[in-house]
């Protein structure tokens, strides 16, 4: 039989589907809590064996570190370390798109406040400044003009980590009222949704309401697109429909949450990212 070892920090709804859908599909599944581990990396010595690890740390430096470590003993792993660190970054993740050439916002990035004060009049008010780690929508800051960059940046100065000191800084994108979040799987995209909230920030971790987004030919282009340009796997695609330049990717998840997409879209998110996993072990 198969073995799927499930890696959480801990069990919410998306890891129970998950379970549940990788043992439908013939798995045997350990539940692996992350704060459990113990490495021997200079040993190449696994805490777990498995025939794949599906990574759903909360954790995003938890995850990144236990992925690595993993993979470099011989376990497959989803997503892959790779796949996972560029996504994990937010500038990482920018690299990436532009070097394939996959349409996204104007982002500058600076490292003090001298520069970024500079890089937001280049863009022209307003802007978005995102801390470069991090989801759900947290520590993000619409920018409108100068006195609001100042007490901002004064703030990430004294209060941030040294990672609040680099500043990422991505034009305001004029969006209906909402966003796309694309799930891809594979080299397919196999459901999409809107997110629309009457506030800037469209998440749903934040409020955002979530309906279908038919998956058009187009949104599937762009989405395998950057999927591919962060090394593929189980990723959800977070887009901006510009009135101007169309669909720009904005971020893109290694650990995506789907609890709101499965009713919406009619789609068995978890049953087909089992038949992904299991797949790597035909």
């Amino acid at each position: 039989m198969t073995r799927i070892a499930l890696l959480v920090s801990r069990i919410r709804i998306e890891e129970k589907l998950l379970l549940r859908a990788l043992e439908n599909a013939g798995a045997e599944v350990q539940l692996v809590r992350d704060g459990d581990l113990v490495f021997a990396p200079d040993e190449a010595r696994l805490p777990v064996h498995a025939d794949v690890l599906v990574e759903r740390s909360v954790s995003t430096s938890r995850g990144l570190y236990a992925l690595r470590m993993f993979e470099q003993a011989g376990m497959r792993t989803v997503n892959r370390y790779a796949t996972a660190s560029v996504c994990a970054d937010k500038i990482l993740t920018t690299s990436a798109l532009q070097a394939a050439g996959v349409p996204q916002p104007r982002v500058r990035v600076a490292f003090d406040r001298e520069s970024a004060l500079e890089a937001m009049e280049e863009l022209g008010y307003p802007v978005v400044m995102k801390p470069v780690v991090g989801s759900w929508g947290r520590l993000l800051a619409r920018i409108n003009d100068r006195d609001a960059a100042e007490a901002v940046l004064e703030h990430r100065q004294v209060l941030g980590s040294f990672q609040h000191h680099i500043y990422y800084i991505q034009e305001m994108i004029r969006k209906p009222g909402r966003d796309i979040r694309a799930f891809v799987v594979g080299d397919e995209t196999i459901a999409a949704i809107y997110r629309a909230s009457q506030h800037w920030i469209t998440n749903t971790a934040r409020g955002g309401v979530a309906s279908n987004c038919p998956v058009t030919p187009e949104l599937n282009e762009i989405c395998l697109q950057a999927a591919q340009a962060v090394g593929g796997g189980v990723l959800a695609i977070d887009l901006f429909e510009d009135p101007d330049r169309g669909l720009l990717v904005n971020e893109i998840n290694h650990t995506m949450e789907f609890r709101n997409s499965i009713e919406t879209t009619g789609v068995d998110i978890p049953a087909v990212v089992a038949n992904y996993v299991m797949s790597m072990t035909a």
